[in-house]
């Protein structure tokens, strides 16, 4: 088991494989374990660094809401990174993961050889937008609040997770699962990287993002799994990983 500790809170992090790295960062209320079948898959030819974000997994689940940012979870990946000595990775996510590595990438662009977004969107331009979706992240921290970890429901990244307790979860909605301004969004054209935009063809909520972001992203390559939904990781591994190992080993790297 492997932490880097920031401000007093332990972050958990794998480390698999050797080659050129590839950071992978899980959605929300998952954690590391999701990436169990892309490990066993790539790590024979690349360095497969995954990590359970603050309130998720076996990292720590901080008291103090401020400690849900943005900001703290790209200092988290960027402090991963030293922790392994690697100063420039493949960076990629699903879901929120996905906008975890868009936000390592603005603040970083010199650590990221290349991204990759599944299942995942930018965030709104549109303030009314922005607010419908946090008022449903609101609404998953209140879940979480008043049921505890039954609040996961029943999917397969869930059962594995390994979630201690739902505080983390319900602190992770607020503070990393809304968003506050439009700053993802407009990144988009400035993306100079390598980049794999890839969603599940049941994944009906994300096409439109995984359109839009391939549209503004130059150069991005789309992938659509065929019957996977949101988790199209585990959904359809061997077609997942296919579309992964295309993507990396066509990078110069």
């Amino acid at each position: 088991m492997a932490f880097v500790i920031r401000n007093e809170v332990k972050v958990y992090f794998e480390d698999h494989g050797t080659g050129p790295a590839v950071l992978l960062s899980h959605g929300f209320s998952q954690s590391s374990t999701m990436w169990q079948a892309q490990i066993a898959a790539l790590s024979d030819r690349y360095r497969v660094i995954t990590w359970d974000m603050r309130g998720h997994g076996q990292s720590d689940y901080p008291e103090d809401p401020g400690a849900y940012t943005d900001a703290e979870s790209v200092a988290d990946m960027a402090a991963i990174l030293d922790a392994c000595g690697v100063q420039k990775a493949v960076v990629g996510g699903l879901s929120l993961g996905g906008c975890a590595s868009l936000l390592f990438h603005m603040k970083y662009p010199e650590r990221t050889a290349g991204l990759m977004l599944f299942d995942t969107g930018p965030g709104f331009r549109k303030d009314a937008a922005r607010d419908a979706w946090n008022e449903t992240a609101n609404k998953r921290a209140a879940n979480f609040d008043a049921v505890g970890l039954d609040g996961l429901g029943d999917g397969p990244a869930a059962k594995i997770a390994g979630h201690r307790d739902a505080t983390g979860l319900a602190h992770a909605a607020r503070g990393l699962l809304a968003q506050t301004d439009a700053t993802m969004i407009e990144s988009l054209p400035t993306i100079a990287v390598p980049t794999l935009v890839l969603v599940g063809s049941e994944d009906v909520n994300f096409h439109a993002a995984t359109d839009y972001m391939s549209n503004k992203i130059e150069g991005a390559q789309k992938v659509i799994i065929e019957d996977a939904g949101h988790d199209a990781n585990m959904d359809q591994p061997a077609a997942f990983n296919k579309a992964l190992a295309g993507f990396l080993d066509g990078l110069s790297l």
